[in-house]
């Protein structure tokens, strides 16, 4: 409809231009005030069609209303200047084509039936055009020039129409692409989210079991006694203790539609709770945390981010144990939390599919980490980047919108 709108317009000043130049300036007799009177009419219509789209969703008989509002201002053009003897007849061609491309096939014969009615009258009645003497005496023919005139205009508006309509095509066929993608991706969260939720489900029994088997060797005299022994196994109590807190929080978080518990919190606070859990089971790895830059500002987070920070920490310290380095900071009104290491970096060609699900160089069923970290930036409304480093190893980005930049 806004293709329809613009042409509209053109037609109105075309129209308009042509009626005064042809009778003002050839001197061609025109019933100037009946047509532009049908030009004005032309853009009251106009006029209406573009307040009527901004309130509502165009549908298709809206559309054609338009185009045949538009076949009957043309009709009402050429009755008034020759009938089916204008050369500007072939402007019915535009209207058709158009239908053809805009409409069902029953609405696009409908309006094809109503221009080939239209043509058939204005052969039969119209007003007459006649052309002053000295005109017709120039040797010129004005109606030859009027036809290539009409055959460049039907042309160019039909080329122009149809880019652009090729091109909301595709942008369409696109965005139902990336639809697609997310739909797929969606389903594969669904489908790790019940098997997650399973598995921690039947975990519950032998973690109790062994937690019931761990107490009682605590109890044991020669376990006891033995100062190794004993810390052994109060490792291992702690272990188990923590694989039923893992549990817990997967059952939970299963029970959890998405989006509840997402709470607008402190960034640096958030951060130095996710880096000091993610800290105590990795000791051995160095972590350069760093998050002076997010001082005082606030963002919108749930478990799942503090969940996506972890995954890349976990990737990072998997593939650099000499170190890694953690920085946050605000970036174009967003805040960056930014994990880089010092390992081999990514593949050129798993570089442009990062974030894609089992995409990864460690074989099959790899790749969740950063696949399920896209996909909670996407639904907290960031978005995940990736590159290489020049000085060797990867660079993972997660950029968050902020909550609260004001107070900063």
């Amino acid at each position: 409809m806004r293709q329809l709108i613009q042409l509209r317009w053109i037609a109105v000043a075309g129209q308009t231009i042509a009626i005064l130049f042809v009778h003002y300036g050839l001197g061609v007799a025109l019933p100037v005030a009946e047509m532009l009177g049908v030009a004005l009419l032309l853009a009251a219509t106009n006029l209406l069609a573009t307040l009527a789209r901004q309130r509502h969703h165009v549908r298709e008989r809206e559309v054609m209303l338009a185009l045949l509002v538009d076949m009957g201002v043309l009709t009402l053009q050429l009755y008034f200047s020759g009938g089916a003897g204008n050369p500007f007849i072939s402007l019915y061609l535009l209207q058709v084509v158009l239908g053809a491309i805009l409409l069902e096939a029953a609405s696009a014969a409908v309006l094809g039936a109503a221009t080939a009615l239209s043509y058939a009258l204005l052969s039969v009645r119209s007003v007459p055009l006649r052309l002053p003497p000295e005109l017709a005496a120039g040797g010129v023919d004005l109606f030859a020039i009027g036809r290539w005139i009409s055959f460049v205009m039907v042309a160019t508006l039909l080329g122009m129409f149809i880019i652009r309509i090729i091109r909301n095509l595709r942008a369409r066929d696109a965005h139902v692409a990336d639809l697609r993608q997310h739909a797929a991706e969606e389903e594969g969260i669904v489908r790790m989210g019940l098997f997650a939720s399973g598995a921690a489900h039947e975990l519950g029994t032998p973690l109790g079991t062994l937690s019931v088997i761990l107490a009682d060797w605590r109890r044991v005299p020669s376990i006891r006694q033995d100062d190794q022994l004993a810390g052994e196994v109060d490792e291992m109590v702690g272990e188990v203790q923590r694989c039923k807190a893992i549990v817990s929080d997967i059952l939970h978080s299963a029970g959890q539609p998405r989006g509840e518990a997402m709470e607008s919190l402190a960034a640096a606070a958030f951060l130095d709770a996710a880096v000091a859990e993610w800290r105590a089971p990795h000791m051995p790895v160095p972590l350069a945390y760093d998050r002076a830059g997010a001082a005082g500002v606030v963002i919108a987070a749930d478990p799942a981010l503090r969940q996506a920070i972890w995954n890349l920490l976990d990737n990072a310290a998997e593939v650099s144990p000499d170190g890694i380095w953690l920085d946050a900071t605000i970036e174009d009104e967003m805040l960056a939390i930014v994990v880089r290491d010092s390992g081999p970096g990514f593949a050129p060609a798993a570089l442009g599919k990062v974030g894609t699900l089992y995409q990864s160089t460690k074989g099959v069923g790899h790749g969740l980490g950063l696949f399920l970290a896209s996909n909670t930036m996407r639904h907290l409304g960031g978005r995940l980047e990736a590159r290489n480093r020049e000085s060797g190893g990867a660079e993972v980005r997660l950029l968050l919108p902020l909550v609260n930049a004001g107070a900063r």
